[in-house]
């Protein structure tokens, strides 16, 4: 189906059975759905369009649901869509991902397809499904610069558009480079994961300042993974597997302890207050904390009953220095939860059904 094509809305709601939340399913048609990657905005600035990906067509595309409850809109019409790229732009003008060789975004009003960059003959998605394989993307905050990480032979590859000037250039080279993530306040500085032993790294837009934020503890084989910046500071939330999730100062190395408990994919809200994350090994839904109270209590949101494949998981320190690791993960079968833009409701993915579907689960009383 082409760019621009609708469909009737799929909106049902339940509420859960655990916590009394309001549960809202987005998506319904019997093919795989999930919204982007934990940390990349799953709304635009507004709140009202919430995007995500469906095979329904036969094969994964972009879309959009048009308002809570509304039509459902596709968005991009490529044979070659890396579905785990999606990155809305924050003023909700455009969406932007990667096909092929290159990036892309499509036009919302106008409803059309645009070339932002090509890189090389190579296409960008790698084989594979965890890590630097997945493809993710960032926009800055003032939706002028994309970074996309490409595979050259060898190494990877970050490269930095210019969407204004097409300019496009290669700040790093090295062996890995996964998720990056521009700060939500400051367009020149990013994160993005290393290597599993030197998880957490920091460099500026122009490719200076490049340095390891965190050095992990060898004998105790840290896992460290699923890291985010914490809005209104300089700091990188991280979850340190499976005990917990710390904050890490990226200019003084300061580490503090923010939840002590299995937290597997933390996202915090845009004003830094309230964090949510999924849960495995084991499974005990998807819980919310207060930021702003030292050692606050634990709530339960609701349960995302979702498969949460990957065995590797089930794990008390990091598996890859056990040696390789045959690794079976579908993204689409994880939580992944993340906020809306005012704080007050939460996106995740579940199989709950069977197969993955999106759903959208509101805060009670507008937070933990």
């Amino acid at each position: 189906m082409p760019v621009g094509s609708t469909y009737p809305s799929e909106s049902s709601t339940r509420r859960d059975p655990q916590t009394g939340a309001l549960v809202r399913q987005v998506t319904g048609f019997p093919v795989i759905h999930h919204h982007p990657f934990y940390y990349i905005p799953p709304y635009d600035d507004s709140g009202q369009r919430l995007f995500f990906v469906s095979h329904r067509t036969g094969e994964p595309q972009l879309f959009l649901e048009d308002g809570p409850g509304g039509s459902l809109v596709q968005i991009s019409s490529r044979p070659d869509l890396n579905e785990w790229s999606c990155h809305p732009s924050w003023d909700g003008r455009y969406a932007y991902y990667t096909a092929g060789n290159a990036a892309w975004r499509v036009d919302l009003e106008a409803m059309c397809e645009e070339l932002v960059a090509r890189f090389g003959d190579a296409p960008i998605r790698q084989p594979g499904m965890v890590g630097a394989s997945m493809g993710t993307t960032s926009l800055s905050n003032d939706n002028r610069w994309l970074c996309v990480n490409v595979r050259h032979e060898n190494c990877f590859c970050m490269h930095i558009v210019d969407i204004e000037s097409g300019k496009d250039s290669v700040i790093l080279e090295r062996e890995t480079i996964a998720h990056p993530q521009f700060h939500p306040d400051d367009a020149s500085l990013l994160r993005y994961a290393g290597p599993h032993d030197q998880r957490i790294w920091t460099i500026r837009r122009d490719g200076s300042q490049n340095r390891l934020a965190y050095r992990r503890d060898d004998e105790k084989k840290e896992w460290i993974v699923h890291e985010t910046w914490l809005p209104g500071t300089r700091e990188i939330i991280s979850t340190n597997w499976p005990h917990g999730v710390m904050a890490i100062d990226i200019d003084s190395g300061a580490v503090r302890w923010l939840v002590r408990t299995n937290a597997w994919h933390p996202m915090v809200d845009r004003s830094g207050t309230k964090l949510v994350a999924d849960t495995t090994s084991p499974d005990v839904g998807l819980i919310l904390c207060d930021l702003r109270r030292e050692s606050a209590p634990i709530h339960s949101l609701c349960n995302s009953s979702a498969s949460n494949m990957g065995e590797h998981w089930n794990c008390n320190h990091c598996p890859y220095d056990d040696g390789p690791v045959d690794v079976y993960a579908p993204q689409h079968t994880h939580p992944h939860p993340n906020f809306s833009p005012d704080g007050d409701r939460v996106v995740f993915t579940s199989d709950r059904t069977g197969v993955a579907q999106v759903y959208e689960v509101e805060i009670p009383n507008k937070g933990p």
